[in-house]
């Protein structure tokens, strides 16, 4: 059994199968040569991985960020965050973390965020003295943010496969991602005041004005989706439907941008994400099913035990094991497969799951722009037209600031766990 669980994924996963190949290969080894089980187990159980009513709100989220995405709602961001940003030193960079945070409160896809802010922001800091390798670093780097505040769409994995509510990992996850960007903002403020680049600009109120009339309808987003949610009008899937329904409003009607061939483009574009997505969740699905019955959690949870290891120990065990699993896997696919094997030591340990899933969400975070495989590294080469060397180059100072983040984080359980005292209490 160790050889169908164990070495064929590995294996498989250097020979460079995708991940739901992977998974549903050592599935079927396992079932035909050592369970004796139909492979009728198979069907029902990929079926059942994804008939979980929190998914519904992945596609959902994604089609809202694409319909968002296409029109000219990055430009109404960027234009009112740097209206407010103009006096300091750096703003332009400051810019890019405020805007990809607030685009993250509407999409929740980092991948999006990263192509969406760097068409915009990239251009204009290069013309402003940005050295090239630390504005295409900034831009890699600050997209990650987007899957720790909410709508986060692995957060919605995790809830899903750990059995918690979606709700309160929303709210625990605002402060740590607030946290970062804080982070990453004074870097910038420093660095441009270091390098001499980044000017400032008077603040001039007429134009700040101007840019928030302009901004309202793109802000109106995020703020129905979590005032929705938190203000008990609907729950996350539904608020996630009601924000597709808005981002059609705004972008045929209000900004008449988009017309009814984009949109339904979008919603192409959405259907063969979210596939990609649900064909993982499926079976990592079963795949978490067979580590179950075989008792493999279990037998973790009591090997741990027998070692002794408490919690700071335990934390700091997992932080890197998913730092070097985040270089290689994307984080839905992490999330599917160690979940139900750690979440169970998770609570032999005591740890809050709500905690855990934060410093999930920031480890993987993290994972998406580091190399090899951080997808938003080759989004950010696609979008920019730069080479990797010079991107690689620029995301090792914005790592150790996540670094940095990711250690508060996990040991101040506070930082996660006032949101959702402040919002569900």
């Amino acid at each position: 059994m160790s050889f169908a669980l164990g070495l064929v994924p590995i294996v498989l996963l250097l020979l460079g199968f995708p991940i739901f190949l992977v998974l549903l290969t050592a599935i079927t080894v396992a079932l035909v040569f050592f369970m004796n089980l139909p492979l009728a187990a198979l069907h029902q159980n990929l079926f059942g991985s994804v008939n979980a009513y929190a998914l519904l709100a992945i596609p959902y989220f994604i089609y809202a960020g694409e319909l968002m995405g296409r029109g000219s709602v990055a430009q109404r961001l960027v234009d009112f965050v740097q209206s407010g940003t103009s006096p300091l030193r750096g703003s332009l960079g400051i810019t890019t973390v405020g805007t990809a945070t607030i685009f993250g409160a509407i999409s929740g896809v980092s991948a999006a965020a990263v192509a969406t802010i760097g068409k915009v922001m990239y251009p204009p800091m290069v013309r402003d003295g940005y050295p090239k390798p630390f504005a295409a670093g900034l831009i890699t780097a600050v997209g990650a943010i987007d899957i720790i505040i909410p709508p986060s769409i692995p957060m919605i994995v995790y809830g899903a496969a750990a059995q918690e509510s979606v709700p309160r990992l929303y709210a625990a996850g605002m402060i740590p991602g607030l946290l970062i960007a804080a982070i990453l903002a004074a870097y910038v403020m420093w660095q441009a005041r270091r390098g001499n680049f980044g000017a400032s600009q008077p603040f001039e109120f007429r134009h700040f004005l101007q840019a928030t009339v302009r901004g309202l309808w793109a802000l109106g987003a995020p703020v129905i989706i979590l005032g929705g949610i938190y203000g008990g009008v609907f729950s996350p899937t539904e608020a996630a439907a009601v924000a597709c329904i808005y981002a059609i409003l705004v972008t045929r009607f209000v900004f008449r941008e988009l017309t009814w061939r984009d949109i339904l483009e979008a919603a192409v574009a959405t259907t063969r994400f979210t596939a990609q997505i649900l064909i993982v969740v499926a079976c990592a699905g079963v795949f978490s099913w067979l580590l179950t019955v075989n008792q493999v959690p279990a037998a973790l949870v009591a090997w741990l035990q027998s070692l002794g290891v408490g919690q700071w120990s335990f934390l700091l065990i997992v932080n890197v094991v998913l730092l070097l699993i985040g270089c290689f896997l994307d984080p839905l696919s992490a999330i599917l497969l160690l979940t139900p094997l750690l979440i169970p030591v998770v609570k032999a340990l005591g740890i809050d799951t709500v905690h855990f899933g934060i410093v999930l969400m920031v480890n993987l975070a993290i994972g998406l722009f580091t190399p090899p495989f951080g997808i938003n590294i080759f989004v950010a080469q696609s979008v920019l037209g730069i080479d990797l060397k010079t991107i690689y180059r620029g995301i090792l100072p914005f790592a150790a600031l996540y670094l940095i983040g990711l250690a508060l984080i996990t040991y101040v359980p506070w930082l996660s766990l006032a949101g959702v005292w402040l919002l569900l209490n």
